[in-house]
């Protein structure tokens, strides 16, 4: 009985020390890449020459649309009914930018050596509540690979657009389907303005 309470509680800290993961292969700047030859891959609109600017400010089509999720935000993932993880335990503290395209980039707060960044989609449900579909790839931190992660998120936004809140889930997977690990609990989000001072990443 001990000895499966020491192995669960390894397999935890491996779990933390491994989710919110995903190998990226990002070509930065190869335009080829983006399919701008007659066929863009989202219209975009001009919004007007601010004070100060050289050229008019390129706004995408969700913001103009209404899509208010849409910026850079700081996310703190917060346990609430896991087994074997108080109450309280900030799970993780995380920069992650929702993209007009539906699309979720997150930069986690693990260390880079078992990959910090992940990706996901996004849809709005109703009103000012979004649903995020999350993967990852989770490797422990002597590289080795354990398997997909898939985080689950629903969040409402505040009324003013700085904050939104809600639930994440998060299963871990070995490389077979198996369950490795089920996490419960709540998150917040900050939004990240060219304006916010140091102090909003603390």
């Amino acid at each position: 009985m001990k000895r499966n309470s020491i192995t669960k509680l390894a397999l935890m800290a491996v779990f933390l020390a491994a989710v919110f993961t995903a190998r990226a292969n990002a070509e930065c700047g190869d335009l080829s890449k983006l399919g701008l030859r007659g066929n863009p891959v989202h219209r975009q609109a001009w919004r007007g020459i601010r004070a100060g600017q050289m050229a008019p400010l390129l706004v995408s089509e969700f913001e103009e649309a209404g899509e208010p999720i849409v910026g850079f935000w700081k996310v703190t993932f917060t346990s609430e009914g896991t087994d074997g993880i108080p109450d309280g335990t900030v799970i993780d503290s995380a920069y992650a930018q929702w993209h007009s395209d539906g699309t979720e980039i997150m930069n986690s707060a693990r260390p880079p050596v078992t990959q910090s960044f992940c990706l996901g989609v996004w849809k709005r449900v109703n009103g000012r509540r979004y649903e995020l579909n999350h993967f990852a790839i989770s490797w422990d931190p002597n590289g080795n690979l354990v398997g997909p992660a898939n985080i689950r998120e629903e969040v409402i936004l505040e009324e003013g657009k700085e904050r939104f809140s809600g639930t994440f889930t998060i299963d871990q997977f070995d490389q077979a389907g198996n369950t490795l690990a089920h996490l419960t609990g709540v998150l917040e989000g900050k939004r990240i303005t060219v304006d916010s001072p140091p102090s909003i990443a603390f």
